[in-house]
């Protein structure tokens, strides 16, 4: 089912009217007091690796960023890489994919800028399992909602499966596995995906980490990434980061440079 995308100024809309809806919702929690101290958050990024745990019930997680990635002596900017994630139940979060802007640099290269797709899912926690071992299950669907250069005009279902092990105190082995059917050129592309992922906590608010993040496509050849990051929490519910990547295949970006902020709230 290919879809020919929507009007730039019905995209826009849709946007502004998105980002109208998560602010508005999330406005009254910033006043409230959040509960327990014991709580901490936990984000997907700036990892490929999943988290493999879900955000507490009730609490609403904003992930948020900006990439820029090189390829070819050629340029994208995206932002804000925006995940809104709601604690449903108490192993259960709802995701919303909120459409990242792509401008492309220089602009002189007939290269198009634009939205790309929006995507929601659903998180379903397996874990904490014996053995300090976490697992989660994700399926998410994006939608063809992005600009006509951008978006994949169809739709595209995947299933992430990220896992981790603590194995001290200071150290933490995690991974995932997850399989792919994105829209291109009218047709499904399915790949595969495998990421493994060291963190090291530096001291309590302060982690780093080291990740191999490959993805294996039906058709095309291998994108496969070495990527270095940090998180750094400046209070229990609020996070930056900041992480690097470059690239060990042909097919994959050249290299890529971002940073983000991630913060929880709950209410009262």
């Amino acid at each position: 089912m290919i879809s020919q995308g929507l009007p730039y100024s019905r995209l826009a809309h849709i946007t502004r009217t998105l980002f109208a809806l998560i602010f508005l919702g999330a406005a009254p929690l910033l006043c409230q007091t959040l509960p327990g101290s014991e709580i901490v958050l936990s984000t997907d990024r700036p990892s490929v690796t999943n988290s493999s745990v879900v955000v507490p019930q009730g609490g609403l997680q904003f992930e948020n960023g900006l990439l820029v990635t090189h390829t070819q002596d050629h340029f994208v900017l995206d932002l804000p890489e925006t995940s809104v994630r709601y604690g449903l139940l108490d192993k259960t979060e709802l995701r919303l994919t909120v459409p990242d802007y792509f401008y492309n640099l220089p602009s002189g290269t007939g290269t198009t800028s634009g939205f790309g797709d929006i995507a929601i899912g659903v998180k379903q926690q397996l874990g904490p399992l014996p053995g300090s071992f976490g697992l989660s299950v994700i399926f998410f669907l994006s939608l063809p909602s992005g600009a006509n250069a951008i978006s994949s005009h169809g739709y595209g279902p995947a299933l992430q499966l990220p896992w981790s092990r603590k194995l001290s105190d200071h150290w933490t082995l995690a991974g995932q596995v997850a399989i792919y059917w994105p829209t291109q050129a009218g047709k499904h592309n399915f790949a595969g995906e495998t990421t493994f992922y060291l963190d090291r906590q530096l001291s309590k608010p302060w982690d780093a980490f080291v990740e191999y993040a490959g993805d294996f496509p039906e058709r095309g050849g291998s994108r496969q990434l070495l990527h270095f990051g940090t998180a750094y929490k400046l209070a229990r519910h609020h996070q930056i980061d900041f992480h690097v990547a470059v690239g060990l295949s042909c097919t994959a970006p050249d290299s890529f440079v971002g940073f983000g902020y991630s913060f929880l709230l709950f209410p009262k």
